[in-house]
């Protein structure tokens, strides 16, 4: 085989190597910088399934696992069993999961009780999408999940479905800095 021909298959490796990437870099969801802090963050307040209202601020001082889902998502039906796994491992220790749906209340209550959620679940239309989009989800897709630190900074960002491993990794680095640990 000549070195032109040797030259040639390379190049075209390289190349193809190179769409295979960027396929698969742009077929991918991903996030974005937060464009709010704390504050704003603590503002927000949305209503639970049974009509009363809650706002994130009651949550402030804590390490915050704000999980944006829906309850026709089968990736966030796969992972929030293991987020109420985590949320009661890691409640003594300052962790709060909540989720936040733009859904019917009912429906949310429902799929509450179906799959045994024990942590505090939100809903709310264009704000829940507003917020999500503001904290990273630049694609605007469930689920996607925002860990924020004791500080209310955000910490972690994962658009798809957060391993229950991974998570309770990420929370074990982040607890520390949790002031009632």
């Amino acid at each position: 085989m000549s070195a032109r021909w040797l030259f040639a298959i390379v190049g075209a490796a390289a190349m193809l190597a190179g769409a295979a990437l960027w396929l698969a870099n742009s077929a991918h969801p991903r996030t974005a910088a937060p464009t709010l802090g704390a504050e704003a963050i603590y503002a927000a307040t949305f209503r639970d399934p049974a009509g009363g209202t809650r706002s994130l601020s009651s949550f402030r001082g804590k390490v915050v696992v704000l999980n944006f889902w829906a309850t026709w998502c089968a990736p966030c039906r796969a992972e929030m069993p293991g987020f109420s796994r985590l949320q009661a491992q890691w409640a003594g220790r300052n962790v709060q999961f909540v989720g936040l749906a733009d859904d019917d209340p009912e429906r949310v209550r429902r799929f509450a009780r179906e799959l045994s959620i024990d942590y505090p679940l939100l809903v709310g239309g264009t704000e829940i999408d507003d917020l999500a989009q503001r904290l990273g989800n630049r694609d605007r897709v469930v689920p996607f999940t925002v860990v924020l630190d004791a500080h209310g900074r955000v910490a972690r960002q994962r658009v798809g479905a957060y391993s229950e491993a991974q998570l309770a990794a990420d929370l074990k680095e982040l607890a520390v800095d949790s002031p009632a640990t």
